[in-house]
């Protein structure tokens, strides 16, 4: 198989028909662009966050729901933050379901050469991340191994669902079991809806290649623009906007990374079961983001993305203006369809979307 994120034919044929008798406690399992699964069980824990009143995924009328979210994410890219970009990349799953993270367990298994120092500092960058996002790390499990030649760090993150009164909780999300005040046009009718994107695509995948390549790219560009690109980190995390789109009757979200936001349209529009027409020219993309991608010969709309929300919504604009309210850019790029064709349009050039393939940043040779 190739390096990365397995094909989605795969995925289905190897992995997701494996899954046998799910229990009555899942409201939400497996499946094609579901990075998080619900379960419900009664009493089965409460978990009482430090601070929780801020946490930003929570506001006034909203509560818990009663479901647990789950969500596993492993990091395998050489580069030096790897344990930070693996727990929010992971809290940033159960965000985009609309779910607060938090706690955390951490798998990680080391080359034989590695040095206790660097376990040291892999536990150092998790712990910044998960008090950054009022998380806690519980548990995991390290070992050593003769098979890696780099860190590989897994991560598995629990939240709990949540849901604002007279709206849809978080598990009901594009699973098919909308209520109707989050369904556009009524019972038994869907409207076309809005496609956006929150902030700028590629971010996660340029800060990477600007803190790992600095010396490289500072043989083309200015220090002032590979600075910019690795500052990009300080929007990672997805919980802000999605705390707002939840409040604001999002119909579906998904995190843009792994594929970079094409990527992400695929499994949106494949898990929503609906067609897409995107304007490729509204998608944000910045500056620091082309420059480093033309350096590299990369496509940024297959780049790691992580920190841009995709999101679904009956009223785009009215979503666009309250994320802009609480200093959230956001973009209107297209709009659901009727059938399956995924269609980008790029001013008089038409595109028609595939599942995606490796992602991009696997082309940077950084060892």
């Amino acid at each position: 198989m190739k390096k990365g994120k397995v094909s989605e034919n795969v995925l289905k044929r190897s992995v997701l028909r494996q899954i046998k008798n799910p229990g009555k406690e899942v409201l939400k399992g497996a499946g094609v662009g579901n990075d998080c699964a619900f379960l419900s069980w009664d009493d089965l824990f409460n978990i009482r966050m430090a601070g929780e009143a801020w946490h930003p995924l929570f506001f006034p009328g909203q509560e818990e729901n009663g479901s647990i979210g789950i969500t596993t994410q492993t990091f395998t890219l050489p580069v030096k933050n790897a344990a930070y970009l693996a727990v929010m990349a992971a809290a940033n799953n159960l965000a985009a379901a609309g779910a607060v993270p938090a706690a955390v367990t951490l798998s990680i298994t080391l080359p034989e050469e590695a040095e206790e120092i660097l376990l040291k500092e892999i536990m150092r960058q998790a712990n910044t991340c998960c008090g950054e996002l009022g998380m806690q790390i519980v548990g995991g499990h390290t070992e050593v191994s003769s098979l890696v030649r780099q860190p590989v760090i897994t991560v598995s993150a629990i939240g709990k669902g949540i849901c604002d009164k007279g709206r849809a909780c978080a598990a009901d999300i594009d699973n098919g079991r909308m209520t109707s005040a989050l369904k556009p046009g009524g019972e038994g009718k869907r409207d076309n809806l809005d496609i956006l994107v929150s902030k700028w695509i590629g971010l996660e995948g340029t800060c990477v290649i600007a803190y790992e390549k600095e010396k490289e790219l500072a043989g083309r560009y200015p220090r002032g623009l590979i600075l910019e690109a690795q500052r990009q980190d300080k929007y990672l995390s997805v919980a802000p906007e999605a705390a707002i789109a939840l409040k604001s009757g999002v119909y579906a979200m998904h995190d843009i990374r792994n594929g970079g936001i094409f990527g992400a349209l695929w499994e949106l529009s494949q898990k929503m079961g609906v067609g897409l027409y995107i304007d490729l020219k509204k998608i944000p993309v910045r500056q620091e983001t082309i420059e480093i991608c033309e350096f590299y010969r990369l496509n940024p709309y297959e780049l790691l993305s992580g920190g841009a929300l995709l999101m679904a919504a009956a009223d785009g604009a009215g979503l666009e203006r309250a994320l802009a309210q609480k200093g959230i850019p956001a973009a209107v790029i297209g709009s659901t369809r009727e059938g399956n064709d995924r269609v980008i349009v790029n001013q008089d050039e038409t595109r028609y979307l595939g599942p995606s393939g490796p992602d991009e940043i696997l082309k940077v040779p950084f060892i």
